[in-house]
C-alpha cells in the first residue's frame, strides 16, 4: 500500500474506533473500510437533503384511550435516499448526532410539524385543541438556542405555546440535568409542555421525578410488549401510572399493538397512547390521515 492508503487506513480504523466509544481499538479490514465509507456517504448525503430540504416529518397519532378521539401527534423525522429508499431513523439519527447536525435535524422537525400542526387546527373548532409532540436530543437540551428556536417555531406557525409539548428520553434528561434544568424551567414557564419519553428504562429517582419540569410520562414501548395481566411487567406499568398521577403528570404509552394491551392500559387508569394498533405514523398528505379526522 502507498503511504496515503496507510494513512486513509489508519483514519477509517479511528473513525471507526471513536464512533464505537471511548477507550476503544479497531484494526482495520476491507469490511470496516467498506463499512465507514458508507456511512461517509450517508453523512454527506444527510448534509445535502437537510440543507435542501428534502427530509419529511411522519405523524404518529395520539388516542384518548378512552374516548377513541384523536388527541395529537409525535412528529417524527423520515429521510426518502433517492438512490437507497428510505433509510431508517436508526440508520440516520446517529450519524447526525456524529456529524454535529442534530439542531438543524431537529429544527426542521419542530418547524414543520408546528406549521402542519396549525393547518389542522385551521380546518374546524374540533381540532383546535389538537397537540403536537416533538423529540429533542442532548444536542438541543446542551444549546443554549433552545428556548429561542422553539419561541421562533412557535410564533412562525401562529401556534400557542401549550400545543407543543417537548421530549426527552429519560437517560438524556438524568443525564444533562443540572445543565438542562433553567431551559427547561423556562420553556415550561412559556407554556411548552415536557414529557419524559421512554420511561422506566433509566435511571431517574423519584427526588429528581418530583421536581423536573416535566408535565408528562411515556411509558417505553418495552413494556406493553410484555404486559401480561398479573406478569411483572403489568406491575411495573400500574405502579408508573399511580406515580404519575400522584404526582400530577400526565401518563402515555407507547407501543400499543393489540387491543388486549389498549383495554389493560386504560383499566389500569392510563388514559393517552400511541401505536400500531390505533394508527401508524403517517405523513400529511396520506389518505388515512383523513380518515382520522372524521373518525
Amino acid at each position: 500500500a502507498t503511504p496515503a492508503e496507510m494513512l486513509r487506513d489508519a483514519d477509517t480504523a479511528m473513525y471507526k474506533a471513536k464512533t464505537s466509544g471511548k477507550a476503544r481499538y479497531v484494526l482495520f479490514d476491507n469490511l470496516l473500510h467498506t463499512d465507514v465509507a458508507n456511512r461517509m456517504r450517508l453523512e454527506g448525503d444527510l448534509r445535502r437533503a437537510l440543507a435542501e430540504g428534502r427530509l419529511t416529518v411522519a405523524y404518529q397519532p395520539l388516542f384518548d384511550l378512552v374516548t377513541g378521539r384523536i388527541t395529537g401527534f409525535e412528529a417524527l423525522a423520515r429521510w426518502n435516499h433517492p438512490e437507497l429508499g428510505a433509510i431508517s431513523p436508526a440508520t440516520f439519527i446517529p450519524i447526525a448526532e456524529d456529524a454535529r447536525l442534530m439542531l438543524p435535524l431537529t429544527d426542521f422537525v419542530l418547524r414543520t410539524a408546528c406549521r402542519q400542526l396549525q393547518a389542522w387546527q385551521s380546518r374546524d373548532a374540533t381540532f383546535a385543541e389538537l397537540t403536537m409532540n416533538v423529540n429533542v436530543s442532548e444536542f438541543d437540551v446542551a444549546h443554549p438556542s433552545l428556548v429561542a428556536r422553539v419561541s421562533a417555531a412557535l410564533v412562525e406557525a401562529h401556534l400557542k405555546t401549550h400545543h407543543l409539548t417537548l421530549e426527552l428520553t429519560e437517560n438524556i434528561l438524568m443525564a444533562r440535568l443540572e445543565a438542562a434544568l433553567p431551559t427547561l424551567t423556562e420553556l415550561r414557564r412559556l407554556g411548552v409542555g415536557l414529557s419524559v419519553d421512554d420511561f422506566g428504562t433509566g435511571y431517574s429517582s423519584l427526588r429528581h421525578l418530583s421536581k423536573l419540569p416535566v408535565n408528562s410520562l411515556k411509558i417505553d414501548r418495552a413494556f406493553a410488549a410484555e404486559m401480561q395481566r398479573g406478569s411483572n411487567e403489568s406491575a411495573v406499568v400500574k405502579g408508573i401510572i399511580v406515580l404519575g398521577h400522584s404526582l400530577g403528570k400526565s401518563i402515555i404509552a407507547e407501543g400499543i399493538e393489540t387491543a388486549e394491551q389498549m383495554d389493560q392500559l386504560r383499566d389500569m387508569g392510563c388514559t393517552l397512547g400511541q401505536g400500531f394498533h390505533l394508527a401508524r405514523p403517517l405523513t400529511a398528505p396520506d389518505p388515512a390521515m383523513k380518515l382520522l379526522f372524521i373518525a
